[in-house]
Parts: structure tokens; C-alpha cells; sequence
């Protein structure tokens, strides 16, 4: 596999599926040591014209023939969250490297399986956003003690989406069972990038909102029930030592559609600011500081979508191409640098812990496990704090 190019397969490369076209097909393109070999759907019609659209050289209307098939090196899985369980886990056992959207699971036990299943094996998930240039170089500059010792970091994320009306074709994202929600996506993406820079959140409280409960499907008329939070509050403390606050916010109107990290050291400060509709993890992003750092390396993919793709996720290959030139690097040379497939447990546990401490009105920890629990404060600590 590494005297060649890296043959990539696929997955849910619809013409009319807005993802996988804006960013993965685009991504996949500006990697010099990997081709689209092949894609596929569900149905020949949509397989045939997606290979013809995004130049693959071959089309399945079987997912589960792409995964068998010995000319494909690597499975990209960019299909809807309930569907990655089966898909994943064949392309596992069928020794493939595997790259799958984030969230991994629908639920906290199916990431749990497909990770331990994808130990040994090269994985990759779609937490793009701690990839972005801008943003390993923030982490450079924090973990090489460039603003000194960590004394506050602050979060501001708006997204136009799951506010109070939706097109029906989105509407699973309103509901518990799909997985894919405003807590596993838009709020999981907030806090990977703040963990690539702070390091790893170990306290959390948090309080979350419905603000939405009733939402508009704009091309029916019908009205869906939104079964998840649209809003999210919380403050936590991080490995570095930040205090941190972050609020996310769903719903917001376009040109108010923002993330702003703000990050305090006794030595200096640092921002990383973007300004995509989608989120954090779409686009590109901007850092500045009051110290001096080296620019950010420039992206391996460019901004513009692929050829299906409507205007509006411009950017959306950025973040995307650079998890692909990781993971080729990783295959090539026999490392596992990219985050895959156990990051992706670490991501989901991080949420279902901000989830239930929404839910509980107590403060969660991590423990050297990775498990969370309740926090517990000493009576011996309690006392000395208040004699």
C-alpha cells in the first residue's frame, strides 16, 4: 500500500448528499499520494452518477462490496450516523484502513465497539477541526509556555442550524435515536478544538436549554418535534490548568454565525476566531496573539467545494484535507498519529458527561481511566476551605 497511492473508497458519495461532495471528494483530490478509486451508494442510478461527477474509477451500489473489494486501501464512511455501526466494523475485519464521520456511534457502546475493534488498525475520525492549521499552531504556542502559566480561556460558538426551522431532509438530526445532534455534533466539535489547545478537559459543569422545541420544516409546512438541547453553558477546567467557560449556541442568524476562542496567560493572550455558518469545524480559522509565533503552515486542500456542491460549504475541504494528509502520513511510515477511533470514545465520553451533568446539576471529573463520575469534594477539603 505505501509503494502507491492510497486507493480510497468511498462511502455515501451521493451527487446530492452535501457533505461528502463539498469537502471529502475536494480533500481527497489535493493528496498527492492518494486517488478516489471508487464510491458508493445504496442504488446504481446515484453510484453511476457520482463516478462520473467526482472522476472515482469505479462505482458499487453494494457498500459492503467496496469494503471486500482488494483494490481499496482505505474506507471513508460518510454516511448517516445510524449506518456506521455495520459499515465500520466490515471494513475493520476486513483489515482496511478506516476514516468515518463524526459522531463514530449512534450511541456511547456502539463507539465503544467500533473502537476496540479499529485498535492496531489505522483510523481516522471526523474531528477536523483540531487539525486546522491555525490551530496546532495555537497549541505550539500554549504548550511551549509562549503566553506563560494558563489563567482563563473563553468560548463563544454560534451556528445558524437547529434553530427553529429546518428542511425535512434534516430533521433526523431533531431526534435522540439518529445520534447526530447538537450535543454530538456542533458541541462536540467546540470542545475537541478547545481540548487540541488546552488539553484535555477534566472537570465539567454544564447547563443545556431546549430553546426550540416545536421546529418548521420550511419545504413541508409540518412541524417536527426537537427531542434534544439547542443550547449548551458550561465551565470546566482543563489539563493545562485553564479555568474555562463556553457557551453554544444554536439558531443564530447567518451573519451572526461565529467561534471565538480567547485564551489568558500570565505572559499573553491568544484568539482563534472563524466565521463559517456550519461551525468551528468547517472553514478555516484565524489565529492572533500577542506574542510572536511562526505563520501557520498553509492547508493541503484549498476552500472550493466539489463540483456538486452548493456555494454555502466553500471552506468545508480545509480541516478535511488536513485529517488526509495525516493519515497518509501514518500509513506510509507505520505511525498512528491522526486521531481515530479511540479519540472518538474520548469525544463521545466528554459529551455524555456534559450531558449528564446538565442533567444531574452535578459537577462531572475524569478519572485516569478516562471514566467520568460525579465529582465528590473531601470532607477534609471541605472543611479546610471553610473553617
Amino acid at each position: 500500500m505505501t509503494a502507491m497511492k492510497i486507493r480510497v473508497g468511498l462511502i455515501g458519495a451521493d451527487t446530492k448528499a452535501s457533505w461528502a461532495g463539498a469537502s471529502h471528494i475536494p480533500a481527497i483530490q489535493a493528496q498527492p499520494g492518494m486517488v478516489l478509486a471508487a464510491v458508493a451508494t445504496r442504488h446504481e442510478d446515484s453510484a453511476r452518477a457520482a463516478a462520473a461527477a467526482f472522476g472515482a474509477e469505479r462505482w458499487f451500489a453494494d457498500p459492503y462490496a467496496l469494503i471486500r473489494d482488494e483494490a481499496i486501501d482505505l474506507v471513508v464512511v460518510a454516511v448517516k450516523v445510524p449506518a456506521h455501526r455495520e459499515l465500520v466494523l466490515a471494513a475493520l475485519a476486513a483489515g482496511k484502513a478506516v476514516y468515518s464521520e463524526s459522531p463514530l456511534g449512534a450511541t456511547l457502546a456502539e463507539t465503544g465497539e467500533m473502537a476496540a475493534a479499529g485498535a492496531g488498525l489505522h483510523t481516522a475520525i471526523g474531528l477536523q477541526g483540531r487539525m486546522n492549521p491555525s490551530v496546532r499552531r495555537a497549541a505550539e504556542i500554549v504548550a511551549g509556555g509562549k503566553i506563560g502559566r494558563l489563567l482563563s480561556a473563553r468560548v463563544t460558538a454560534t451556528t445558524f442550524g437547529f434553530g427553529p426551522q429546518s428542511p425535512s431532509a434534516y430533521d433526523y438530526f431533531n431526534k435522540a435515536a439518529s445520534g447526530a445532534s447538537f450535543l454530538t455534533i456542533t458541541t462536540a466539535h467546540v470542545l475537541d478544538l478547545v481540548e487540541a489547545v488546552l488539553g484535555d478537559i477534566l472537570e465539567v459543569d454544564a447547563r443545556t436549554e431546549l430553546l426550540w422545541p416545536v421546529v418548521e420544516l420550511v419545504d413541508t409546512g409540518a412541524t417536527s418535534v426537537r427531542e434534544i438541547p439547542d443550547h449548551v453553558d458550561l465551565v470546566a477546567r482543563t489539563a493545562r490548568g485553564a479555568s474555562l467557560s463556553v457557551q453554544v449556541l444554536a439558531g443564530v442568524a447567518p451573519e451572526d454565525a461565529r467561534f471565538e476562542l480567547e485564551v489568558r496567560g500570565t505572559a499573553g493572550s491568544l484568539t482563534l476566531r472563524g466565521r463559517h455558518l456550519a461551525g468551528v469545524q468547517v472553514g478555516d480559522l484565524v489565529l492572533a496573539a500577542s506574542v510572536p509565533f511562526a505563520p501557520p503552515e498553509p492547508p493541503v486542500a484549498g476552500a472550493a467545494v466539489g463540483p456538486t456542491a452548493a456555494q454555502f460549504w466553500e471552506g468545508a475541504p480545509i480541516n478535511v484535507g488536513e485529517v488526509y494528509a495525516s493519515l497518509a502520513r501514518d500509513i506510509a511510515t507505520g505511525r498512528f498519529d491522526t486521531p481515530g477511533f479511540g479519540h472518538a470514545l474520548h469525544n463521545s465520553r466528554l459529551v455524555a458527561a456534559v450531558e449528564q451533568a446538565a442533567r444531574s446539576g452535578m459537577r462531572q471529573q475524569r478519572n485516569g481511566s478516562g471514566d467520568w463520575t460525579a465529582y465528590v469534594v473531601h470532607p477534609a477539603v471541605h472543611a479546610s476551605a471553610n473553617p
